[in-house]
């Protein structure tokens, strides 16, 4: 059985070493020029583009589907039991996350939301050049996803919400900033622990893939919080749905699931690195090890 091994212990003149079976990546680059020169990181956008378009096309008929159902101009047999009901939403989001970053997380990494990228670029993870490439490859293809929805099916589209993210009447703007940023928050911690490689080699006899428990966290997640705001944690979900549908209460609204979720990532990634694995502790004694 593997496990994580760190042990010290003083050698001539009180020197230290440390002995571990697992290696941290080294931190990118702030700025990577070179990666503009490479075919992996369009590779990786379009990865990112094509998964969140799947993921909002899906999502999105979802929730249309479910509106419709639960009509009673539509079902005059028992609305109250028809459609799949918020849990079946919040398992349609979850679901396609999980799938998605499955399929794509051996390209770009699976983010399918700029949140996470920030978050992982806040945490070293990746470049800004990459981050802001995924973030515009993410908007795109959530706009595209919901063209596809409106294409198919406008009429319902326009009269059942567009799947749009709007605050919930009988909630306030900082409810709803609070749902986001802490949703985010749960999100962002996830993915980070669950690709830690220091969880990877500990544990690496329980069998669990990533993508589950992230999927899973946007399952729970949803149903925390789509009374509340209809659950965005993911900006690129919000700017899509918003642009396509364009209503004003839409993109009222628009501005809190840009700030909550970026605020809850750069949290998440603040408490994972620098607190759990007390990464600015490490690099000053690095720092004063190389002096």
């Amino acid at each position: 059985m593997t496990k994580d091994i760190e042990t010290t212990a003083e050698q001539g003149g009180g020197a230290e070493f440390s002995a571990k079976d697992y290696h941290d990546p080294p931190p990118a680059p702030l700025i990577d020029l070179e990666e503009l020169t490479k075919w992996s990181l369009y590779r990786a956008a379009i990865a990112e583009f094509i998964a969140t378009l799947l993921f909002l096309y899906v999502t999105v008929l979802t929730v249309i589907g479910y509106k419709v159902q639960t009509d009673p101009v539509k079902n005059t047999k028992d609305p109250d039991c028809g459609g799949v009901g918020i849990l079946g939403i919040a398992w349609a989001f979850g679901g396609m996350i999980f799938i998605l970053v499955y399929c794509t997380a051996g390209i770009s990494g699976g983010h399918i939301n700029p949140a996470v990228t920030f978050g992982l670029f806040v945490g070293r993870k990746v470049s800004l050049i990459r981050a802001l490439l995924y973030m515009v490859a993410q908007c795109l293809g959530a706009i595209c996803g919901c063209g596809l929805v409106k294409a198919f099916q406008k009429t319902y589209y326009n009269s059942y919400g567009g799947g749009a993210n709007e605050l919930q009447d009988g909630f306030n703007k900082g409810t709803g900033l609070g749902a986001e940023i802490i949703g985010t928050f749960v999100l962002v911690y996830t993915v980070f622990s669950a690709t830690d490689p220091k969880r990877s080699a500990r544990d690496s006899h329980v069998p669990v893939l990533a993508p589950l428990p992230i999927g899973f966290a946007v399952f729970m997640v949803h149903l925390a919080t789509i009374p509340i705001t209809g659950t965005g944690i993911n900006p690129a979900r919000s700017f899509g749905a918003a642009v396509i549908y364009n209503q004003e209460k839409a993109w009222d609204d628009q501005w809190i699931f840009w700030v909550g979720p970026f605020i809850g990532a750069f949290v998440a990634a603040f408490y994972h690195q620098y607190i759990l694995r007390a990464a600015a502790i490490k690099a000053l004694g690095s720092f004063r090890s190389n002096a």
